[in-house]
């Protein structure tokens, strides 16, 4: 489904897959396992977990995988002990959130040193608290943003 818009894709997904996580709910409601075994705990696991596992389908900029997310922070995770020392909890939080924007808009092609001064040009003059259209036309996947900051 790459290359196809969100609208597109969230179509896409109504009429391909939906129907197939359908029939997968129904087979796994219709078998019968012994709860307390392996299996039984999967079947149960699964079933607990059908709300997170159709979000994807609610919005087509979402993605059955996170191994893209799951990937960018491998190196956060590995050089997290770089960062123990961090002088302050907010100190930590501040980083946390700078190394997502980074990272974020590494995962959307853009240059980061051209991103953040795009961010620290616009933002303060955008009342986003009030107009939240207005921080999505910020974001890394916005055309604008992607036709300014592009690599």
């Amino acid at each position: 489904m790459s290359g196809l818009t969100p609208e597109e894709k969230y179509a896409k997904r109504l009429e391909l897959e939906r129907p197939v996580l359908g029939a997968f709910w129904c087979w796994l409601n219709s078998i019968h396992v012994l709860q307390s075994s392996a299996l039984g705990k999967a079947v149960t696991y699964a079933k607990n977990q059908k709300q997170f596992m159709e979000n994807y389908l609610l919005d087509g900029r979402c993605s059955l995988s996170n191994n893209i997310a799951e990937n960018s922070i491998r190196p956060f995770t590995l050089g997290r002990k770089n960062w123990l020392f961090a002088d302050t909890p907010k100190g930590a939080s501040a980083s946390a959130a700078v190394y997502s924007i980074v990272e974020t808009a590494k995962a959307n092609g853009l240059n980061v040193y051209t991103y953040l001064n795009y961010l620290f040009l616009y933002m303060p003059n955008t009342d986003h608290r009030n107009d939240p259209e207005a921080l999505e036309e910020l974001m890394p996947w916005s055309p604008l943003v992607q036709a300014e900051c592009k690599k």
